[in-house]
């Protein structure tokens, strides 16, 4: 057995972060390298994005483009769970990744003609953003086994946060020497060494695994693939829950970020009028510099926590409970909002509550397709990290308009809103952890059964 054979140097100082076995250590560092370039990838074409937007819109349009991403969605959804159950793997893979790869070439050449695409390009990368991380998690549930899975997707979402952290220095390094538009290719050559990292994976696990269908519709060993993704969220409860807890997650998290900005551009207003900023500060550049820090300290913890924290709370508690632990944590963040509004106060609150999203939660929320069958992996996680997820967005949106423009909420209202949605969120993240423990046993069971 591999087990019994010694373990590597690379195979021991990965150890240290989780539970590594001899000859592991090679597939999860390319997974690891693998959505470290998709989340590069994303970060400078955001960089191209803002620039854009901002450049031929304003901020007030940003907070529009939530609903022309969910109906983009709602077409590009169902397609794509066409696809799943028509081409292997690979080609799904493939084909889907070179479309977007392709995008940012086309964008770039309309560009250069003179062509406004703001808005386009806005709606497009928020497509790109939540499809192609939803698939390439899709193909790393296919590629590990539940025990796999709980103990090496810790090291691969290293790569995911690393990959954010990379692609922001390297728009902030380039983007004064060759320009915004030119950063698509950049962004599109990322996109392709990715998918070929992909290509060397499958490669490379497909030797231990029997081998898959020529299409996965032929697979007798799981019910009938029905190509409609919706459909398939909505007939299993299991699915579903993890949608509405993804919903509820991104609608409390969005409209904490409008708390934060709400109560950091208030506390710029009287710094500047006190004389307590730096001499010469804009409001703009005290807002600006609080967000650097934040973001600073977001991405410090969150990069400690995937490292130290993550393996061993699902290790210890399992996921069924470490699933629970980033809505009790919001629990208390918006508690803290409502009784101690102040900026350090709410600083605070949110980057325990974001870093903890970025590593833990984003971790876990992965793992809970690994008793899946491959229509679910591929097809309703993709409707559900990416319509479901964007529709906590527009709830939380439609939040804000009804709370400001007729209730004249203040921060404080809006952190009772988010109490009162962190409740429900808990009581659905309860069911999915217990549904996932029995599906795991089903799964191991001589016939699994689906909950």
């Amino acid at each position: 057995m591999a087990g019994q054979q010694p373990r590597s140097a690379l195979d021991r100082f990965l150890n240290i972060f989780t539970d590594v076995r001899e000859g592991e250590s090679r597939t999860a560092l390319l997974l690891a390298l693998n959505v470290f370039l998709i989340l590069t990838a994303y970060y400078i074409l955001k960089t191209v994005r803002e620039a854009l937007i901002l450049g031929e819109g304003s901020a007030e349009l940003k907070s529009y483009m939530s609903a022309a991403q969910v109906a983009v969605l709602a077409l590009a959804v169902p397609a794509y769970g066409r696809l799943v159950v028509a081409v292997p793997r690979m080609t799904l893979i493939n084909r889907v990744t070179l479309i977007f790869a392709a995008c940012p070439i086309v964008f770039f050449v309309l560009t250069q003609a003179g062509m406004h695409l703001g808005m386009v390009f806005f709606v497009w990368i928020g497509i790109f953003n939540l499809m192609i991380v939803a698939q390439f998690w899709s193909f790393a549930n296919d590629v590990y086994s539940k025990d796999e899975g709980e103990r090496l997707f810790p090291i691969i979402g290293f790569g995911a946060s690393l990959g954010a952290v990379a692609g922001s220095l390297v728009a902030d390094r380039l983007i004064e020497r060759v320009g915004v538009s030119a950063l698509m290719l950049v962004g599109a050559a990322t996109i392709g060494l990715q998918l070929f990292v992909t290509n060397v994976v499958d490669r490379r696990e497909r030797g231990r695994r029997k081998p898959a269908p020529a299409s996965r519709a032929a697979s007798t060993k799981e019910a009938k693939p029905s190509g409609n993704a919706f459909a398939l969220v909505f007939r299993t409860r299991y699915l579903l829950l993890i949608a509405l807890m993804l919903l509820a997650l991104n609608w409390v998290n969005t409209t904490g970020e409008y708390i934060l900005g709400s109560i950091v551009k208030e506390s710029a207003a009287r710094a500047i009028a006190a004389g307590q900023a730096l001499p010469g500060l804009t409001e703009g550049q005290v807002i600006g510099r609080f967000y650097a820090r934040y973001f600073t300290f977001v991405n410090a913890l969150g990069l400690f926590m995937q490292l130290f924290i993550v393996s061993r709370i699902v290790k210890y508690f399992g996921v069924r409970w470490a699933v629970l632990i980033h809505p009790l944590l919001s629990f208390s963040a918006y508690n803290v909002i409502v009784f101690v509004p102040t900026l350090a106060a709410v600083m605070a609150a949110k980057v325990a509550e974001n870093a903890t999203d970025y590593s833990l939660n984003n971790t876990v929320r992965n793992m809970l397709f690994l008793p899946c069958t491959y229509e679910e992996k591929f097809s309703a996680k993709q409707a559900i990290d990416s319509f479901f997820v964007r529709m906590g967005d527009v709830l939380s949106a439609l939040c804000v308009f009804i709370g400001t423009t007729f209730l004249a909420l203040p921060a404080r209202g809006f952190a009772f809103v988010n109490l009162a949605l962190v409740i429900a969120w808990f009581a659905i993240a309860w069911q999915v952890g217990r549904l996932y423990q029995v599906r795991t046993a089903a799964s191991a069971a001589p016939k699994p059964a689906v909950a």
